[in-house]
């Protein structure tokens, strides 16, 4: 997610802001059993996406509210794992 929110840091040149990097990255982010297993097509398929967009643009615009000071590298805070 902090590396989508860097991204959109640059859509003054890509146009690429919070709502369009939410709506091409959604359905790999949040996959839906439901549309793979049913096959869901037209407007069942469009609603679906529509959800996932609008939850991962929500996560997008709240990065630091939901995940505060966490690292980008993936380290753990207060020391990791041991090893």
């Amino acid at each position: 997610m902090r590396h989508l929110l860097r991204m959109a840091s640059y859509s003054a040149q890509t146009n690429m802001h919070a709502r369009n990097l939410a709506i091409v990255w959604a359905p790999n982010l949040l996959r839906s059993k439901d549309i793979e297993a049913t096959g869901f097509n037209g407007t069942a398929a469009f609603m679906e996406v529509r959800v996932q967009s609008i939850v991962v643009e929500f996560i997008l615009t709240h990065v630091e509210q939901l995940f505060g000071d966490a690292p980008l590298h993936g380290t753990a805070r207060g020391g990791g794992a041991q090893h």
